[in-house]
């Protein structure tokens, strides 16, 4: 799967093509990766950053296998898939199950950072794919709606992505889903984007968390996502920026060329 991202996101453009016919089946087998990508679009695991180069193999934790690929060619490659809005809910539908099971996992006496890593790592996560949304929705109003309701509709389709409420990670998944289902049609888009906070409220709540902690807690959440949304809608256009500029030292072509 490595070598898959790497082939198709290594590459200097930030826009690249994948075959249409191949977007959902590359997105469903990233869900099979969903706790590495999870990892991945947080950016705050160590052990994923120093793995993360194309001459890093993966490695084995927990009885488990994990790997890991550059920010830059995931998203390029994330970016790519979420064109075909089908493949992007089934991306979004793995994070919102990893970042269920993320939150049900921190115990029950968690104070300070140990309480609030995950769910910002999980704003952060989800703020990543809501700026990749942006780029493959496209902005042109039409298609941008067409493009938002079906995602819509693959993340609320109950057969496919049904949640289990007698569990935890399956109750934050169902409320979530709930919400985004009792929500006004053109409003979803807005409410989607608030997935990391809405999630981690209801977390909270369920916890029985103090208000003050509660509230500082939901405050560093929304500036996570926040944050984390705006680096992805503008990584893309900063990268191509930087390629130009090392491209125009490399050949001395710029401004104070010899």
């Amino acid at each position: 799967m490595k070598d898959v991202v790497f082939a198709l996101g290594w590459v200097q453009s930030q826009e690249i093509e994948i075959d249409p016919a191949l977007r959902v089946p590359l997105a469903t087998a990233l869900a099979d990766y969903a706790p590495d990508v999870h990892e991945m679009l947080a950016g705050l695991d160590n052990e994923y950053i120093v793995n993360a180069g194309d001459n890093k193999s993966p490695w084995e934790a927990d009885g488990t296998y994990h790997l890991s690929v550059w920010n830059n060619v995931l998203t390029k490659t994330l970016r790519a898939v979420a064109v075909d809005p089908q493949a992007y809910a089934l991306l979004r539908m793995a994070e919102t199950h990893t970042a269920a099971a993320q939150l049900a996992a921190v115990p029950a006496d968690a104070t300070g950072v140990d309480l609030s890593l995950q769910p910002t790592k999980n704003a952060r996560a989800l703020g990543v794919l809501d700026g990749i949304a942006e780029t493959a929705r496209g902005k042109d109003a039409g298609p941008a709606r067409t493009w938002d309701t079906a995602v819509h509709e693959g993340l609320l389709d109950e057969e496919t992505h049904r949640a289990d409420p007698s569990t935890p990670v399956g109750r934050l998944t169902a409320t979530w889903l709930q919400e985004l289902k009792n929500t006004p049609e053109p409003a979803r888009a807005e409410r989607l984007r608030s997935q990391g906070l809405d999630m981690a409220r209801t977390w909270a709540q369920a916890r029985g968390m103090a208000e003050p902690t509660r509230t500082d807690l939901l405050a560093e959440v929304e500036s996570s996502a926040h944050h984390a949304h705006r680096e992805a809608k503008l990584g893309a256009v900063a990268v191509t920026a930087l390629l130009v500029v090392v491209g125009t030292l490399a050949t001395g072509s710029g401004p104070h060329a010899a």
